[in-house]
């Protein structure tokens, strides 16, 4: 490895510690049990905050994979308070998968079904049964993949739905967010479906994740990455007819190395082939249209396709780290070196947060940290920075 490399790998892994100190220490419920919920841009914790499964599934899965990649014994304690509480509180004992929200009393208050956040808990529970071997984690992750694949795939035109009431009955608004289209089926959420299966397959190399990953992967590929601009096609109503031009940077970035990652899990040659090329069109597509001057990434642009909202947030830098390296490792171009080392220190310079712990969510277009942006939230959690690190630790040695 040479110097550069190696002073990057070293600064990732103290990165991966700094981040870690913030969450186990900040973030514990000591008294209620779990994490708590919210903490703002400014820093202030609010315990009484209600507690998202998207959140709480991201902080296990960090716990597991920082455990398994570093040996500090209290990452994987950690990972055991999340998973007990994930049982324990968002659990659905009658319908079975994950509740979407709790209160700080680990009540449910919003008890919909959200394949995005069912995906989650595979993706997690695989993980922690793949370091612990606990036996309820692969029940549970293989009852979720059953759920899936009983109510939320479209078994006559492919895809997946998004959203369900707490019966499994399919919700009339299908939004994954406020910021979402209300659209059938969501790129947003069959990545995750995909990171999902991928994970469970390594987890439990079983014969039939293999098919199912394999078919996700080909729906994938098949319908967003195939638009011709290069960038994701984010929305399609139930026919796969699209519905917007919006390009998500971040998403294209991510989804390149994350279709990678699945197409080699199958270890077929067939399936690597032909991901090749959206992977390596993702990531320029991302160059060309989606970087600074700088090296950050914008997250999107409106509905048009064309005007870039200028503003920045956290995830996209994580996730352009860890794509320009495995494009590198996939080509040997040293251009993608050149990018990841600009992203991270682009990251240096604007997000992360010396005085208090943790990234900013957002930076403005002049690269200022937008404080009432939340630091810890349902969707803010210690997963794609983490993973940044955990990546880069991995495939660096």
């Amino acid at each position: 490895m040479d110097e550069r490399l190696h002073q990057f790998r070293s600064e990732v892994r103290d990165e991966l510690d700094r981040i870690l100190i913030f969450w186990s220490e900040i973030m514990p419920d000591r008294e209620r049990g779990g994490f708590y919920g919210r903490v703002d841009g400014s820093g202030k914790l609010f315990p009484d905050a209600d507690r998202g499964v998207i959140l709480n599934t991201r902080i296990l899965w960090t716990y597991v994979a920082a455990f398994s990649q570093t040996g500090v014994s209290a990452y994987l304690r950690l990972a055991h308070v999340a998973f007990d509480y994930i049982i324990q509180h968002f659990w659905d004992d009658e319908n079975g998968g994950v509740y979407w929200m709790v209160n700080c009393e680990g009540e449910v208050v919003d008890a919909q079904k959200q394949i995005y956040a069912q995906a989650f808990a595979i993706y997690a529970f695989a993980e922690y049964f793949a370091v612990t071997k606990n036996a309820l984690a692969k029940e549970k992750a293989i009852h979720l993949y059953h759920l899936i694949e009983r109510h939320s795939r479209d078994k006559v035109r492919g895809g997946y739905f998004n959203v369900f009431n707490a019966d499994w009955t399919l919700k009339s608004d299908q939004k994954l967010s406020d910021k979402d289209e209300d659209q059938a089926k969501i790129m947003n959420t069959h990545l995750h479906i995909l990171e999902a299966y991928s994970n469970l397959y390594r987890a439990i190399p079983h014969d039939d994740y293999a098919r199912t990953l394999r078919r996700i992967l080909k729906v994938y590929v098949g319908r967003f990455c195939s638009g011709a601009n290069g960038h994701l096609t984010l929305y399609f109503d139930e026919e796969w007819r699209p519905s917007s031009h919006e390009i998500s940077f971040g998403h294209d970035i991510e989804s390149s190395w994350l279709i990678w990652e699945a197409a080699e899990r199958l270890k077929d040659p067939s399936p690597t082939g032909e991901v090749r090329d959206y992977v390596l069109s993702l990531v320029q597509a991302t160059i060309s249209d989606g970087l600074d001057e700088q090296g950050g990434v914008f997250e999107k642009t409106g509905s048009n396709g064309r005007d870039i909202d200028k503003e920045k947030h956290w995830w996209p830098q994580a996730e352009a780290v860890v794509a320009f390296l495995n494009a590198y490792q996939m080509t040997s171009e040293d251009k993608y070196l050149t990018h990841m080392f600009n992203s991270w220190e682009f990251i240096k310079r604007h997000f992360l947060d010396l005085e208090k712990g943790e990234w900013h969510w957002l930076i403005d277009a002049q690269g200022h940290p937008v404080l009432s942006e939340d630091k810890v939230g349902p969707w803010k959690a210690p997963y794609h920075n983490s993973r940044m690190c955990i990546e880069v630790l991995k495939r660096l040695g």
